[in-house]
């Protein structure tokens, strides 16, 4: 039991003010999505539309350079020097970021051909464009909380993430519904928000990474490789996901705005709760990573479980609260009668989601620890794409079911993702006791 408590403090002694800051992270959402909300149902639905493509783009950098901190971990754990890594990490950031703001500016167009709302369209382009010039300050923070990780210095980035919090809120009230000499921007305005909240967030972050950490100058060329080899299946497989469920914004936001606002409504009440195991997920990378350099398969083991019972836990007693008050939660974001209806019987599938969305990320940051990243992105692909969608498209439009049939979509989808990589995991571990017996 000892040696039990001692794996869990030592996840959540990481785990906590990442939570903090995942919960900032996302309450900066939620509260775009508050603000939209009171401002009006067509200015919610075209950032739901917005955001459903424009996390699909973002995404692709974003799960790459979260890869940092579990390489760097496993640098530190073989006795590398982590610190040298700073710049490289900065240089990749930087690149990253020219190419999405380029494939989101080449992307207004065909905005036109996708069949949205006619009174929709201008705000979704509006929005795309400011969005286009935040990416290099999404990314620079990005890489700089991940480089912290590396180190287990998580508390500063995580208050400043919850800082923000209050400071998008406050630049939201400005922009959308004018202040003084700041006119009513509606759409466009919630977007300034967020360009100014981005950089704000990543040049803090940058400066505090030379008070904390002695940066050296370094070049390695199979650094970058590793980003490419183990960020780019993470990479792909966030897409996947983010594909999967924004898909269903884009797919029913051609029907009616509301499906458009309510999925994004259901899908930020997960996302708050998701926070906690994609903390925890984090924690447990940085831990197995640091245990995989060092070759201590045992602690290893011990820690990847101690993250899956953590998560599944969180997940289970999030999904009983949720579907405790489903209104009261729904009724947080919006008054509109019929936009509470069509969520409502939504959040009870979203109960079942849960569980198994807390135990799929846990695995994916076990996977990412050992540097492994290949099924996920296998695993998220059939999920998805190969259930998730045609099962939606099929429940939700031929059987008229619309956002719940897809939800329903989404819960097999969950299992199906579970199993394969559960089961891989498992074997990957029985091979690895046969290394350990076989090194003795």
């Amino acid at each position: 039991m000892l040696v039990r408590n001692f794996y869990i403090r030592d996840i959540i002694n990481i785990a906590g003010p990442i939570i903090l800051g995942n919960l900032g992270f996302i309450m900066i959402g939620v509260g775009d999505v508050i603000v939209a909300g009171r401002h009006s149902t067509d200015t919610l639905a075209a950032i739901s539309i917005a955001t459903a493509i424009l996390n699909c783009i973002m995404m692709f950098g974003i799960g790459i350079l979260i890869s940092i901190s579990a390489i760097l971990s496993n640098y530190r754990g073989a006795g590398k020097e982590p610190e040298k890594y700073f710049y490289p990490s900065l240089k990749f950031a930087s690149g990253l970021s020219v190419i999405t703001s380029i494939i989101i500016l080449a992307s207004i167009p065909l905005i036109d051909l996708l069949g949205f709302e006619a009174k929709l369209v201008p705000h979704i382009k509006e929005y795309f464009f400011v969005t286009a010039f935040s990416i290099f300050g999404a990314y620079l923070h990005c890489m700089a909380k991940e480089f912290l990780q590396a180190f287990e210095i998580v508390v500063f980035p995580n208050i400043l993430t919850v800082f923000c919090i209050f400071v998008n809120v406050i630049l939201n009230i400005i922009f959308v519904f004018g202040f003084g000499p700041i006119p009513e921007l509606g759409v466009i305005g919630l977007a300034i928000a967020s360009l100014i909240t981005r950089y704000f967030m990543g040049i803090v972050l940058f400066l505090y990474c030379f008070k904390k950490v002695k940066i050296k100058h370094h070049k390695d060329k199979n650094y970058y490789k590793d980003l490419i080899k183990v960020g780019m299946p993470s990479s792909l497989a966030v897409m996947i996901e983010f594909i999967g469920f924004n898909a269903i914004t884009v797919i029913l936001g051609r029907i009616s705005g509301i499906y458009a606002a309510a999925h994004n409504i259901v899908c930020t009440l997960t996302s708050v709760s998701f926070m906690v195991p994609l903390a925890i997920s984090n924690a447990t990378a940085v831990k197995v990573g640091f245990a995989n350099g060092a070759k201590y398969y045992k602690s290893l083991k011990k820690y990847a479980f101690t993250g899956i019972w953590i998560c599944v836990a969180f997940m289970s007693c999030s999904a009983i609260c949720v579907g405790l008050f489903p209104e009261f939660l729904i009724k947080l974001f919006t008054d509109d009668k019929e936009l509470i209806s069509v969520c409502i019987p939504i959040v009870y599938v979203l109960c079942a989601f849960q569980v198994f969305d807390g135990l799929q990320v846990a695995l994916a940051g076990i996977f990412r620890g050992i540097k492994q990243t290949s099924i996920v992105m296998i695993a998220n692909f059939i999920a998805y794409w190969l259930v998730s969608i045609p099962l939606g498209c099929l429940l939700g439009l031929k059987y008229k079911l619309n956002l719940l049939g897809f939800w329903y979509s989404l819960g097999v989808s969950a299992v199906i993702l579970c199993t394969i990589m559960l089961t891989t995991l498992l074997r990957k571990f029985s091979k690895m006791e046969v290394t350990c017996r076989t090194s003795l």
